[in-house]
């Protein structure tokens, strides 16, 4: 914006000092206003009133030209009137926007079932999980109007389980959309320092009280934990799309889990793309390494059929021809049908993986990060003893929010299917 000075003389005699003068006129030579124009046609018309055309200095404001008039106004009593471009001429001068600060959701004044909806977690965890995260989320520098490690946790929190967008959790929690970006990847990544912590595959002491609640499951002993893949939908990076298309033709990430009798999640995979198929997913993680050294105490894993048949790792036959072998399918099914609980429970828990919350549009190692939190918080409700809670239907019901679990031609599909994708 280009702003100018127009300088009346009132009285005769002595001008600014240095430029040019041309007939009583002062112009700087190095930068003439675009506004001269216009403010010569301004005093033209002032001409019956006394203002001298002849008399008058145009400077830019930023000029030399304009100090030494300025200094020479104070001398000889010029008048000065101001021209503006981007405002009508004697209007005030625009202040600057007051910041607004909204106001920060508060805990205390919530109910505990309103909060276990809203997070997931109760009162008393959440304040667990915010006093192990505070040194993590605290500013280096102390800003008087920073966000409190409380409400980065809440926000993100109350992001993971409604999957909703950010623009609506930033507002329902007190900050700006960019701002509850910058919490969410800050709380992420305080989380992932933690996930050792909250996802511990059985130790050779809890083996004993593993097997017995497997067993009771489906009367087959010495399991110690069932594994299966589930996919998570996301926007897929531009460069590599196809590799994200799974085999029910959306973008996803295959997320490979083992979990206990209790729906403890004792082991998560989410680094591979959706086209990857599960048994490549096992072979490239820990799991092989893991039960290899368990070898000695005589347990196994159980998997469907699109496992391969390994040492550790039962799987229900195929083509079943005897009495036996169909009831070990029917206890195989009772058993490893934990897994398939598991999943609808963190998916309906955090709504952020449930394909009713939308595709992630994140980096898939954002997503990476979301999917291994999301499972963190899993295991803390259950370690803790926080129920989950649904609201309730229009006819007084509970609000479905759990996918059907696949069936048995679906799985028998699946793993007929080549893994050339591998």
């Amino acid at each position: 914006m280009v702003r100018s000075r127009v300088i009346k003389q009132r009285e005769n005699g002595g001008h600014a000092r240095g430029g040019a003068y041309r007939g009583g006129a002062y112009r700087d030579r190095r930068r003439t206003s675009s506004l001269a124009p216009l403010a010569a046609a301004v005093l033209w018309l002032l001409k019956p009133i006394g203002f001298n055309v002849n008399q008058c200095c145009f400077a830019p404001r930023s000029s030399t030209a304009y100090r030494h008039a300025c200094h020479a106004s104070a001398m000889t009593s010029l008048h000065i009137v101001t021209l503006h471009r981007h405002r009508p001429l004697g209007l005030a001068r625009r202040r600057r926007n007051v910041p607004v600060y909204r106001p920060l959701v508060d805990l205390s004044t919530m109910e505990e079932r309103h909060v276990i909806l809203t997070y997931r977690l109760n009162s008393a965890t959440i304040q667990e999980l915010c006093a192990q995260l505070e040194p993590d989320l605290m500013s280096p520098i102390r800003q008087p109007t920073g966000i409190p490690p409380l409400v980065q946790v809440l926000s993100v929190l109350h992001f993971l389980a409604s999957g909703s967008f950010q623009t609506t959790v930033a507002i329902s929690s007190g900050m700006s959309q960019p701002m509850f970006s910058r919490v969410l990847s800050r709380v992420l990544s305080a989380l992932m320092k933690y996930m050792r912590s909250y996802i511990i595959f059985p130790e050779v002491g809890d083996l004993p009280t593993v097997k017995g609640d497997f067993y009771a499951l489906g009367h087959i002993p010495n399991i110690i934990g069932a594994i299966d893949g589930t996919h998570v939908a996301l926007v897929p990076p531009k460069d590599n799309e196809q590799v994200y298309r799974n085999r029910k033709s959306y973008h996803s990430m295959n997320v490979q889990v083992v979990c206990l009798a209790d729906q403890y999640i004792s082991h998560v995979n989410a680094k591979f793309p959706g086209s990857v198929h599960d048994a490549y997913v096992m072979r490239n993680s820990s799991i092989p390494y893991v039960m290899e050294q368990l070898q000695r105490q005589r347990v196994w894993l159980i998997g469907d059929s699109g496992y391969p048949n390994l040492p550790w790792l039962l799987t229900p036959v195929r083509n079943p021809r005897t009495r036996a072998e169909e009831r070990y399918n029917e206890a195989h099914g009772r058993t490893r049908r934990i897994i398939e609980r598991t999943f609808d429970l963190l998916k309906a828990r955090f709504r952020c993986l449930h394909m009713t919350g939308g595709s992630l549009m994140y980096s898939p190692k954002k997503v990476c990060h979301i999917i291994v939190a999301c499972c963190m918080l899993h295991n803390l409700a259950l370690r803790r003893q926080v129920p989950f809670l649904q609201e309730d239907g229009p006819d007084g019901g509970v609000v479905a929010t759990v996918e059907p679990a696949e069936s048995e031609e679906e799985e028998t599909k699946r793993t007929t299917q080549t893994t050339g994708t591998e």
